[in-house]
C-alpha cells in the first residue's frame, strides 16, 4: 500500500526523493500554465500558478482540515481578484481563475501520486489558453450542420454502439455488427478531426489546404484545389505542389488506418507507402521552390453527417463483403481485385475494410497490405481525370500526370521487392 493509501500516513516519513520530485513536477505543472498567463498579461502569472500548484501538492500531506482551508484560501484569493476588478470596471477574467482552480487540483494530484493525470490536465489547459483566437474563430463560424455533425458523433460512439451486437448475424460469416460499426466511428471521427483542422488552418495557403484537405477526402480536394491552381496566375510549381500533397495525406491516412485497426499489416504496406511519401515530399520541395505558396480555401463535404456516415457504412461493408467473396472463391487475386475497384471508390474504405478482415482473422496481414498499397495507388491515378476537368491547364495536367505516374512506378516496384519471395513462387 502506498504511503497517500496509508491511513496512518500522517505519522510515516515520506522519502525525501519522493517529496523532491513532487516539488519538482508541481513547479514544472504551475510554469507550464503560467507562462501562457504571463504572456497574455493577466495578473495571475507564472510565479502565481507556480505557487498554487506547489500549494495544491503540499495541502495533499496535509490533514484534510488543512488541505480545505488551503482550497479555500485560493477561492477567496480569486475571488478578491475579480472584486478588484470589479471595482475597476474591468471584465472578471473567469478563464484565469478556472485555471488556478484546475492548476490546485493538479498540484493535489501530485501530491497523492498520481503523474499522468495532472501532466496531461496541464498540457490540455495550456492548449485551450494558447489556441483562445483559434477556437473562438473555429466556434464562431460553426454552422448549425457542424454543431448537428459532432452530436451524431457522440451519438454513434456512445449510443449505437453498445447495442450492437458483436457476432455474425449471416450464416456465411460475412458480417459482424459492431466490429463494422468501431470502423465506421474511428473513420468518422478522424475525418471529423482532419475536418476541424481545415477549417481552423485552411485559409493558411494553398500546401495547408491541400494536405488537410486530402486527410479528409483527396479527390474532393483535389477538385477543388484544381480550379483555382489552373488558373493562368498560379505559379506552376505551386498547383503541383498542393494536389501532390493531397495524395500524399491520403497514402498517409490509409496508413494510420491500417496501423489503427490491423498493426499486424503494417509490414507489408509501409515500406512502398512511405517510400512514395518521401518521394512525394521531395517532389512537393522542389515544385514549391519554383512559386510562393498562395492564400487558398477550399470546401470538402462534411464528413460526420447521417448521409456521409451511412453511405461510408454501406460502402464499406460492401467493399468488406466483396473481399471476403473475394478471398474466398477466387484467392489472392480475387482479393487484390476488389482492392483495386474499391480504390477507384474509396481508398479509406477499402483499407478499413482489409484491416478489419484482418482482425476477424479472414484475411492474412501481408495480404492485406498489399491491397491497401493498390488501393491507395488506384485512388492516386483516379485524381487525374478529375484534375484535367476541373484545372483546364493542359501544363499543369500534364506534369501532375508524369509525376503520380512516377511515384505509382515506385510505389509497385517497392511492393514487388517487398513480395518477390511470393512472386517466385508463382
Amino acid at each position: 500500500m502506498a504511503y497517500w493509501q496509508d491511513p496512518d500516513a500522517a505519522t510515516l516519513k515520506i522519502p525525501t526523493a519522493i517529496i523532491a520530485v513532487q516539488f519538482a513536477a508541481s513547479l514544472c505543472i504551475g510554469m507550464l500554465v503560467g507562462i501562457e498567463r504571463e504572456w497574455a498579461n493577466k495578473e495571475f502569472g507564472l510565479r502565481m500558478f507556480a505557487f498554487v500548484c506547489v500549494l495544491g501538492m503540499l495541502s495533499a500531506h496535509m490533514p484534510v482540515g488543512l488541505a480545505v482551508v488551503a482550497f479555500a484560501g485560493v477561492l477567496l484569493l480569486l475571488a478578491s481578484n475579480d472584486v478588484r476588478n470589479f471595482i475597476n470596471s474591468r471584465p472578471p477574467e473567469l478563464t484565469t481563475s478556472v485555471a488556478v482552480l484546475l492548476v490546485f487540483v493538479a498540484g493535489y494530484l501530485v501530491g497523492v501520486g498520481h503523474v499522468f493525470t495532472p501532466v496531461a490536465s496541464a498540457v490540455l489547459i495550456t492548449m485551450l489558453l494558447t489556441w483562445k483566437v483559434e477556437l473562438k474563430k473555429f466556434a464562431g463560424g460553426l454552422t448549425l450542420v457542424e454543431i448537428r455533425s459532432a452530436v451524431l458523433l457522440g451519438l454513434l460512439g456512445f449510443v449505437i454502439y453498445p447495442i450492437m451486437p458483436n457476432k455474425f448475424i449471416d450464416p456465411w460469416q460475412l458480417i459482424n455488427p459492431r466490429s463494422a460499426w468501431v470502423i465506421v466511428i474511428v473513420i468518422a471521427g478522424i475525418g471529423f478531426v482532419n475536418y476541424v483542422l481545415l477549417k481552423l488552418y485552411g485559409t493558411r495557403g494553398v500546401y495547408l489546404s491541400g494536405f488537410l484537405g486530402g486527410l479528409v477526402n483527396s479527390t474532393a480536394a483535389a477538385a477543388e484545389l484544381a480550379r483555382p491552381c489552373g488558373a493562368p496566375d498560379t505559379p506552376l510549381g505551386v498547383a503541383v505542389a498542393a494536389l501532390l500533397l493531397t495524395i500524399l495525406a491520403m497514402f498517409t491516412r490509409n496508413l494510420a488506418i491500417l496501423a489503427i485497426f490491423a498493426p499486424a499489416a503494417v509490414a507489408s504496406a509501409a515500406a512502398p507507402l512511405l517510400v512514395m511519401v518521401i518521394g512525394s515530399l521531395i517532389l512537393v520541395e522542389r515544385s514549391r521552390a519554383r512559386g510562393k505558396d498562395t492564400p487558398a480555401e477550399i470546401h470538402v463535404e462534411l464528413p460526420v453527417s447521417m448521409r456521409h456516415v451511412l453511405n461510408f457504412a454501406l460502402l464499406f461493408l460492401l467493399i468488406q463483403v466483396a473481399s471476403t467473396l473475394g478471398v474466398r472463391h477466387l484467392g489472392k487475386f480475387g482479393f487484390l481485385g476488389i482492392s483495386i475497384l474499391g480504390g477507384l471508390v474509396s481508398s479509406a474504405s477499402t483499407s478499413a475494410a482489409a484491416a478489419n478482415m484482418v482482425a476477424q482473422g479472414q484475411l492474412a496481414p501481408g495480404l492485406a497490405g498489399t491491397g491497401v498499397v493498390l488501393a491507395s495507388l488506384t485512388s492516386a491515378l483516379i485524381n487525374l481525370p478529375i484534375v484535367q476537368r476541373e484545372a483546364k491547364n493542359p501544363a499543369l495536367t500534364r506534369r501532375i500526370t508524369i509525376l503520380t505516374v512516377e511515384l505509382t512506378v515506385i510505389g509497385i516496384i517497392v511492393m514487388l521487392l517487398r513480395e518477390y519471395h511470393w512472386l517466385l513462387k508463382f
